[in-house]
């Protein structure tokens, strides 16, 4: 499958990062997904770039896409596949 690059920033132990990764092997998507548990310095990046601290939180094509409910929203309105495929 031809797709864009997805990063989801995420810690351990969180169950909505868990419930994301899984979301998106199950839509067959690859991903990287960045351990923040204990790099406060990414989480400090992440925060400052995305005014967010919270996790999960997608970038397709190193964009910010936001949270699990975009990318939920996303995924049922058909967005997610073409923004993924690069066809948005």
């Amino acid at each position: 499958m031809d797709q864009m690059e997805i990063t989801i920033y995420a810690k351990r132990g969180c169950p909505h990062c868990r419930r994301a990764k899984r979301f998106l092997r199950r839509r067959g998507y690859a991903f990287e997904a960045l351990d923040m548990t204990d790099n406060g310095g990414l989480h400090a990046w992440l925060a400052c770039f995305t005014s967010r601290e919270t996790v999960p939180y997608f970038f397709i094509d190193h964009r910010p896409v936001g949270g699990f409910r975009i990318i939920q929203a996303l995924d049922r309105s058909g967005d997610l596949d073409r923004l993924v495929r690069g066809k948005v």
